[in-house]
């Protein structure tokens, strides 16, 4: 079905209300032109609701101010509701539909004040079918339109935060790969620069031939030229800030590795210093094994490759190093981009520690010194490879749990507003529906001529505030001082009328005027 189909369906449900109310007698007898009317009107509302929601709730509140001025009425009620919830459901401001409701208040006040018939009890309706009837509709709908948005705003969310979670994915792969081309990178650069030392150390030899000598010093320049450019092409693969992979050789100690570096040519001491070792965990131990292995690797490469000849020491404590070269004694590339010790500096700092790299003396020196476990970290925030420390728990006085209770608040106080007026309007038409009604037998005991004071004394204390008189059976007489009491207690229904006239200090006429929707005799006496 269409949007046209469903608007019709709209206008007729809305339209069987004005239709039944009239046909049950709930309402007064009117002409059938002020029915048409109000039927036009509904259609238009229900086709331009759409378009422009607040015409909708404007025609329907127009229709039930014109009907009664307390906007209270069977016939134009359920549009005045609806057209407020849909207004509530599409309109995207409140601005509009606050002015509406500002409107309809003043506008039914002013009628009521005209009219000057029981105003307080017509303004307290007003008041009431205005809360209830237009503004929690609307509030309704504002709230069904709000959790759609939120709906959508959580689906879109959840879809964009699907498509970050496929970004870090391949990112996280992407850095694995670069972790592993630069593990290939160190090793192999490892390798190839204890290749060149021995290279170094087979050129120098006494006993070697020219031609040998000369293949040597080739091969020599070749790791150096290979070494090189696997630098080159890693670091194209290898982001800024990605933290080194752990490149220790399984079961190889750092001891170890400088004796296998020895033992290609390079001249280097190993000392270890005996101290007490903290207490740790496997795990704290492996890590610190492995950083301490790849800061030995990492000092002993740039050594062998960028001061070639130069005696090496390595010092070895529980949870430090320290890598010191001396003077070059031959010629080397140059310095490098460093891009190996940024890695280092940046996970040592990560697990809470230090390193310092730079000239010492003659010659070059890398200290790493790391916490032992359970001392506080030096606050870097950690990075890619560190997961983060959990947040703590949110306090209970969430902004969200603050504006749900603001909300509930909120509609609480206009439901106990609203209870409030219809609770005092409710009890002011009872109390003066039931204060205006004449019984049957003392208005049978009134007489025509009797004299005012003694027919007041049967008469009781208020007379009705909003007589039938376009039901009266004729005009009351000229000049005389006409009072409708009300022949039963019953309220929200139509019931009899009795109509006291007096004229000169006498009774001048008696009339019963019947409910609506009925067609019986009407009793009139009236002094000749």
């Amino acid at each position: 079905m269409g949007k046209r189909g469903q608007d019709a369906l709209l206008w007729a449900a809305l339209a069987l209300p004005a239709l039944t109310a009239d046909r049950l007698g709930l309402n007064e007898p009117r002409e059938p032109w002020p029915q048409t009317a109000g039927l036009a009107v509904l259609a238009l509302a229900a086709a331009l609701w759409r378009r422009n929601p607040p015409t909708g709730f404007a025609a329907a509140s127009a229709l039930g101010l014109a009907t009664a001025p307390s906007l209270f009425t069977l016939s134009y009620g359920p549009a005045l509701a609806v057209f407020a919830l849909l207004m509530g459901r599409r309109a995207s401001r409140p601005r509009p539909a606050l002015l509406l409701f500002g409107a309809t208040a003043l506008t039914g006040t002013a009628k009521i004040l005209v009219r000057g018939e029981d105003p307080v009890v017509e303004w307290l309706v007003l008041m009431a079918t205005l809360l209830f009837g237009a503004v929690f509709p609307w509030l309704t709908g504002r709230y069904l339109r709000q959790g759609r948005e939120l709906s959508a705003a959580g689906w879109s969310r959840a879809a964009q935060l699907e498509r970050e979670q496929r970004i870090v994915a391949d990112r996280a792969r992407l850095r694995e790969r670069a972790r592993i081309a630069q593990d290939m990178h160190d090793s192999l650069g490892h390798e190839l620069s204890l290749i060149a030392v021995r290279a170094g150390a087979l050129q120098v030899a006494p006993d070697l031939p020219d031609r040998h000598r000369s293949a040597a010093a080739d091969l020599r320049a070749a790791a150096s030229d290979a070494t090189d450019r696997l630098h080159e092409i890693i670091g194209l693969l290898r982001e800024e800030g990605d933290e080194a992979a752990p490149l220790a050789p399984a079961g190889e100690s750092v001891r170890a590795l400088v004796e296998r570096a020895a033992d290609s040519g390079l001249p280097v001491t190993y000392r270890e210093e005996q101290q007490p070792a903290p207490t740790t965990t496997e795990e704290h131990e492996r890590t610190v094994h492995r950083t301490i292995h790849r800061v030995v690797q990492e000092a002993l490469t740039n050594a062998a490759k960028h001061a070639p000849g130069a005696p090496v020491t390595v010092e070895m404590r529980p949870t430090a190093v320290i890598v010191s070269n001396g003077p070059a004694q031959a010629e080397g590339p140059g310095p490098g981009a460093g891009s190996g010790l940024i890695g280092l500096r940046a996970r040592i700092e990560d697990l809470g520690g230090t390193l310092d790299a730079g000239p010492h003396g003659d010659g070059f020196r890398v200290a790493a010194q790391l916490p032992a476990q359970g001392e506080k970290p030096s606050g870097r925030e950690p990075s890619g490879g560190e997961k983060p420390l959990p947040r703590p728990p949110a306090p209970a006085g969430t902004p969200l749990a603050y504006a749900r209770r603001r909300t509930v608040l909120a509609f609480g106080a206009a439901l106990a507003t609203g209870a409030l007026l219809v609770g005092g309007a409710f009890a002011w038409y009872a109390y003066s529906r039931s204060q205006a009604v004449l019984d049957p037998a003392d208005y049978a005991r009134l007489t025509l001529g009797q004299r005012q004071a003694d027919a007041e004394r049967r008469l009781p204390a208020r007379a009705a505030t909003d007589p039938p008189e376009e039901r009266a059976p004729t005009p009351p007489p000229e000049g005389a001082d006409c009072r409708y009491y009300r022949a039963s207690g019953e309220l929200f229904v139509s019931v009899e009328h009795f109509r006291i006239c007096f004229k000169d200090g006498a009774v001048v006429q008696k009339s019963v005027i019947p409910k609506a929707g009925t067609g019986g005799e009407v009793e009139q006496e009236r002094k000749k």
